[in-house]
């Protein structure tokens, strides 16, 4: 799936694609043109947590995230 797809898909911008990606959320994956995309696998599990986890697992997950670009 195309990084613009996925964004589509989960409803949050580009540029959040790429951030799940560097925080191992998303899988990146190629096709064969080479341009850069992500497993399907990994954007549906993105979208289940996304609708299962609570509030607090949300915070905690961005909490992790913005520790891990530092």
């Amino acid at each position: 799936m195309s990084q613009p797809e996925a964004a589509h898909y989960l409803g949050i911008a580009l540029p959040r694609v790429g951030m799940l990606i560097a925080n191992a959320h998303l899988t990146p994956a190629g096709d064969p043109a080479g341009r850069a995309g992500v497993t399907t696998v990994s954007v549906e599990a993105e979208k289940t947590w996304r609708a299962d986890a609570s509030i607090r697992a949300k915070a905690i997950r961005l909490l992790k995230d913005t520790i891990n670009w530092f």
